[in-house]
Order: structure tokens, then sequence, then C-alpha cells
């Protein structure tokens, strides 16, 4: 199945500093434009049933949203919210992630239990091979040499990895209850695994198919964001209400931010790391952390169940 784009995209010029933040709202198909300024909702946009991710392309010039339930994903210029197109047949794109080497795009099917790999050029797809993988596929992350995808099962508690070279699935291995987002460290030497039914972050060694340890961060271990330094990695407990430091290095919890809103999920970092923007997916609002003093600063109402955020420019995702 070979998707092409429906309308055109027109770009700005990248500021230096991003002053529009896009807040997927998975329970109202919406989009919620956010002045980064003044901290407040500018424009909702009705957007495609169930909008949970978002993911810049690779020449960054396209924001895409994926519509879960809609099947498809909407293009958005990435600086201005405009809605610019439409990518179609994308079927149940709950997550989505481009592998490092920008050849295979590849989604999550949640409700249909598979994971879809397409030949990608930008926003340009072919679906390539649709593997049957478990119970609920979640999460995506890969291997830096674009080798390996690997996908965290919610409802089957396992974790499928794909050869994306063969594009076969090669094995799979237990985790705790519902795990969720997933992070590499650097030089791919441990898999992190949020443990939505649990409390805590999976260590994986991927190599030898084995836990290392248990993090412990607080109920509802969900989803990652990177600071930029390479050596921690910012983790949403929902259940908790909290977000947790850890050090990717030691293998350790540093740091907390608690007294959040009902359901921390998804993270954004500014280019200079100060600001930290969340989702709460359970308090229908988003939210600025300021990372030095780890305080939670300004509450932005929004709409039902935000699930993905997204700003342009940004700190680095390693």
């Amino acid at each position: 199945m070979a998707t092409s784009l429906l309308f055109g995209v027109a770009q700005a010029s990248k500021p230096a500093e991003p002053t529009l933040a896009v807040v997927l709202n998975s329970g109202d198909a919406s989009v919620s434009l956010v002045d980064m300024k003044t901290r407040t909702v500018t424009k909702t946009i009705p957007i495609g049933k169930e909008p949970h991710h978002v993911m810049l392309t690779p020449d960054e010039k396209t924001l895409l949203v994926a519509n879960a339930v809609g099947n498809d994903i909407a293009l958005m210029n990435p600086l201005t919210g405009e809605v610019t197109g439409r990518i179609p047949k994308i079927i149940d794109p709950y997550h989505i992630g481009y592998s490092p080497d920008n050849r295979w795009f590849i989604t999550a099917a949640n409700r249909l239990d598979r994971v879809d790999i397409y030949a990608a050029n930008g926003a340009d797809l072919k679906l390539a091979k649709t593997i049957a993988v478990g119970k609920t596929p979640s999460h995506i992350a890969f291997t830096a040499d674009s080798k390996l995808a690997f996908v965290t099962m919610q409802d089957s508690n396992d974790l499928a990895v794909i050869d994306l070279v063969n594009q076969t699935l090669l094995w799979k291995i237990p985790t705790g209850p519902a795990p969720a987002g997933l992070w590499m460290t650097p030089g791919d030497q441990y898999l992190l695994v949020g443990i939505t039914g649990g409390d805590y972050v999976q260590v994986i060694d991927w190599r030898n198919r084995r836990e290392v340890k248990k993090i412990f961060t607080g109920k509802g271990a969900h989803n990652f964001r990177p600071q930029g330094d390479r050596k921690h990695v910012f983790v949403t407990n929902r259940i908790a209400s909290s977000i947790s430091l850890i050090n990717m290095q030691t293998l350790e919890k540093v740091g907390d931010i608690t007294g959040l809103p009902a359901g921390p999920d998804d993270m954004e970092l500014t280019p200079d790391g100060k600001q930290l923007w969340v989702t709460f997916r359970f308090a229908r609002k988003a939210g600025v952390i300021d990372v030095p003093t780890m305080k939670l600063v300004s509450v932005i109402p929004v709409g039902k169940s935000p699930h993905g955020i997204f700003f342009h420019p940004r700190a680095p995702w390693e």
C-alpha cells in the first residue's frame, strides 16, 4: 500500500526558540495550540479520532499527528500549527517512529495487535510488512544501527524484538505488568521500560535477554524524555502523579517532581533545558515545570485526555 500527500506543505523560518506548543487531545479528536509565552490556548483544531502521538519528519518540515482510530496521519506545519495535508489508510497508528537511518517508519497498531513497517521517504510511506506481535503493542524504540526495533506489549506483558533487515519477529522477553514507554541508554547498553502496571522502570540487557534491575520511581511508570545531556532521562509516573529523573549511567533515581495534576504522560523539553512541558492525561491540562528547581510553575487547561505534546525547536533527544 502506497500513500501520498494530499496537499503541499508550506514552511516558515525556524525560530531560535519555540513559540507554539501542540497538545494532542486524544479524547476530543483535536489539538490545542498553545502560545508558549502567554501559556494560553489560542486555537483548538479538529484533527481526527484519538490522536495519541506525534513525530517530526527527518527534514524537520512536517509534524505527523497519528490518529489511531481515524486510521490516518494528519500533517501540520510544526511552527504555525496549520494543517497542511493528510496521509490516508495508515491503519491504527497508535505509536509511531522513524528508524535512526530514516529508512523505515514503524507504527504500533494498539487495537489490532500488530506492527506495520513502512518504507519511508520523509512523509511518503509505502507499506512493506505487517507483523503480528502480541496483545496491544504500545511503544517503540530502535537500536542506533537501525537493525532492530523493540515494541512493548501492554496486555501480554512482554517485549517484542523485530529484525528490521529481514522484517521478522526475532524473539520476545517477559516484562512487568502493562509495559509502555521505552528508552535506550547511550551506546545501546540497556533498554529502559516503563512498567505502568507497577511502580518501576525495568532495566533490560537486551543482548542477553535478561532483566538487570528495577528502578523504583512511582506508581504507573509510563513514558520517557531524555534531558539532552546523554546522562539523565525523565520518566512520568501516571498514577503517582509525579515525574522521576534517572541517571542512565548509574541506573539510579536521582530526583522526583511531585504534587502534579493527575496523570502526567508525555513530555517535551525546551532547547535551553530549563522548561519541561508535560501533558496531564487525567486532568485535561498541560503544564510547565521549571527544571532547575524541579517545580511546576504553570498549568494550562486543554482538551480531554491530552497525550502527545510537541514544539520546535527543542532540546536534543539523546
